[in-house]
């Protein structure tokens, strides 16, 4: 019997193997009692591997933050549907945003990466400018575009964006992230958007 030899895995793919294992790690020791040597054991491989792709314990962790980030924003900031109103986008957006931040697994990576930024500000400062500063950047080229178009009435986009965020998530964030209600049904989240939307529609709808 011949024995086939086991694939090689590419370097990109190899990358996302280690991130997909540290956040693993992460969310279950935290960052502080999590090592380089459980990555690399977890992952079956040696830590000497490890540190050919990460230099360190912070830079593996900033790569997650990086990634994180992304994948949030590609499954919230979904603005380039054609023939949609203004309402009709930023109720599909909110839609979108209170399932995803709000939901448990997203408020798990929330809390240990704030948790991590008091020792470390230059990863609390790459998860804003990576999470939610670049979701308001989107959001807010967005509004520029409505405005252009004479559909809304803005003098600052990204304050109109952010006020949009903070509308939807105002009542529900603090009480998710302190674990003090459960996640938000699908009737909760209509409810909130639905509110939020009217109440930015009159504050920057066209007269």
């Amino acid at each position: 019997m011949t024995l086939q030899a086991k694939p090689r895995l590419d370097r990109d793919t190899r990358r996302e193997a280690i991130l997909d294992v540290a956040e693993e790690v992460f969310l279950e020791e935290g960052f502080g009692a999590a090592s380089m040597s459980t990555i690399a054991a977890r992952l079956g491989g040696s830590k000497g591997t490890l540190y050919n792709y990460f230099k360190s314990k912070d830079e593996l962790f900033e790569a997650y933050v990086q990634r994180r980030c992304a994948l949030t924003l590609e499954l919230i900031y979904d603005l380039s549907v054609d023939g949609e109103q203004v309402e009709e986008t930023l109720t599909r957006l909110g839609r979108a945003y209170l399932e995803r931040v709000l939901s448990e697994d997203n408020l798990r990576h929330f809390r240990l990466i704030v948790a991590e930024a008091e020792r470390s500000p230059e990863i609390g400062r790459a998860f804003f400018e990576a999470g939610p500063a670049r979701g308001a950047e989107r959001l807010a080229r967005r509004i520029d575009e409505w405005a252009a178009a004479g559909r809304l009435e803005v003098e600052d986009a990204h304050l109109a964006a952010n006020h949009f965020t903070g509308l939807c998530q105002n009542r529900y964030f603090k009480q998710r992230l302190c674990a003090a209600v459960p996640e938000l049904t699908e009737a909760e989240i209509e409810a909130e958007v639905g509110a939020a939307v009217r109440i930015f529609m009159r504050a920057y709808g066209a007269r």
